[in-house]
């Protein structure tokens, strides 16, 4: 049974999501969108369709490799199971920040070990943010420009902010021995932060782990980069992809951010924003940024199929 704070949270996000929404659709000539979605190239919608399904093989993979640096031996199918089914039911909730909770949730109760399950988690996501980080990074050296849209300068600061926060993690259990009171070491939720940071703090001796684990999160990220430059040329937009490889982490971190409800609403909004220097019409950029979180739902339906299967066994 769902609890009134996440209702409260899920019905927030889904208001903020319209909201979005409602001032897009006001800006943007709905009609030429919808005949643009419509109109994709099949070819390359397919070839999109075959890339989420291999991003999602990488995912799985790559915190199956979180898992077992920890020591938890949860066999591959139990992973796949929690992961796509855990993503399914995200997609009803805040962002990545529901799935996340249903996976931790879902693996703590196979494995009756709180805070490395919420560790796996974290350590999973953070290197996905950092390796978007990365990617924009890359993108800024191979475009080779700036915009008044996406300042070089901008990208390389917030880069390296997000880097040094993603570093901070691995000592966070000097941190909060240092910040959190030592009255309240004793108590429940004392015990269960410092339980969760000596859990983070146990990957930074785990760096072959985490190696394949950057690469692996690099790979997600240009799959998704090269499934949003493939809608792109499915829809006609000409657009280098040395462009993709900057915008396009801009638009997956704000899919990751709790504000919106499977990634409708704010993500859409900034790659319009975002595609609107390089002279793409608004309903192009509509179409493609609805078709990035369509085709990203779409790679959740295995999740959906498991999920009913385990409810009618």
């Amino acid at each position: 049974m769902i609890s009134a704070p996440v209702r409260r949270s899920v019905w927030l996000r889904g208001a903020i999501s319209a909201a979005i929404l409602a001032y897009l659709i006001s800006r943007v000539d709905v009609r030429a969108a919808f005949t643009a979605l419509v109109q994709v190239s099949p070819i390359h919608l397919v070839a999109v369709l075959v890339l989420v399904g291999f991003d999602r093989g990488v995912m799985i993979s790559r915190w199956l490799l979180v898992l077992r640096s920890s020591g938890q031996q949860v066999a591959l199918k139990s992973v796949a199971w929690i992961f796509l089914v855990s993503s399914f039911i995200g997609s009803a909730l805040p962002a990545s920040v529901g799935g996340d909770a249903a996976r931790a949730y879902t693996l703590l109760r196979r494995t009756n070990d709180t805070s490395e399950a919420v560790a796996s988690v974290a350590i999973d996501r953070l290197f996905g943010v950092l390796s978007l980080a990365v990617l924009a990074s890359v993108g800024v050296i191979i475009w080779g420009t700036s915009t008044d849209a996406l300042p070089a300068e901008a990208i390389w600061i917030a880069a390296l902010a997000v880097g040094a926060a993603c570093a901070s993690v691995f000592w966070a259990d000097r941190v909060l021995g240092r910040l959190v009171p030592t009255a309240w070491h004793e108590s429940r939720l004392g015990i269960e932060l410092i339980g969760l940071a000596e859990a983070l703090s146990r990957y930074r001796n785990r760096r072959p782990a985490l190696a394949g684990v950057f690469m692996l999160s690099v790979l997600v990220q240009l799959l998704r980069v090269s499934q949003a430059y493939l809608l792109g040329l499915g829809l006609g937009i000409d657009v280098s992809l040395g462009y993709y490889l900057v915008f396009m982490p801009v638009g997956l971190l704000m899919l990751l951010l709790p504000v919106s409800i499977a990634g409708f609403g704010l993500p859409q909004g900034a790659i319009v924003w975002l595609l609107r220097p390089q002279g793409v019409p608004d309903s192009l950029s509509f179409a493609l940024s609805t078709l990035i979180i369509l085709t990203g739902l779409a790679g959740n339906l295995p999740g959906a199929w498991l999920y009913a299967r385990s409810k009618r066994q």
